[in-house]
């Protein structure tokens, strides 16, 4: 998807569910449970989406966003200045200080229904949600292995 915010796809989201008479329940799917992701053919592909929850008979729908917040950008750029240094140039520090344009606006949402023993969800995000979150891993996976090489000592 080519937006860079996702707030007025949430609120159409919202406004269609509604409009199927269907409920949605705030909740996020978390990876450790049995999904199948539903792969979109265009933008809109989201509405096919709620229209399949509908035929299957879903009782609601699952609603997530995800926000960016100023404390989380702050955060990461902390993370990455700490794993940089004494490197202030780094590429992933001058990525991390670029987030600080989309706080407030709505990055990430997935819809999710069940059926049959099966989370069926649906995802999308916007091209910096992504950098913050590959930011994100790399500045988890690098302390990590940090702290891996500390235990063998």
């Amino acid at each position: 998807m080519g937006f860079d915010d996702l707030t007025a796809v949430k609120d159409d989201m919202v406004a269609f569910i509604a409009g199927h008479g269907m409920r949605r329940m705030k909740s996020f799917v978390p990876e450790d449970v049995p999904t199948v992701l539903f792969e979109e053919d265009d933008v809109d592909g989201w509405k096919d989406f709620v229209e399949h929850a509908k035929a299957a008979n879903a009782p609601f729908i699952t609603m997530s966003d995800v926000i960016l917040e100023p404390e989380d950008v702050a955060a990461l750029i902390g993370e990455v200045r700490e794993q940089n240094y004494p490197d202030a140039d780094a590429g992933d520090l001058s990525e991390a200080q670029g987030l600080m344009q989309h706080v407030g606006k709505t990055g990430y949402l997935q819809l999710g229904f069940a059926q049959g023993g099966v989370i069926f969800l649906y995802e999308t995000a916007t091209e910096w949600y992504d950098m913050f979150q590959e930011l994100m891993e790399s500045v988890s996976d690098l302390g990590q292995i940090i702290m891996d090489d500390g235990d063998e000592e």
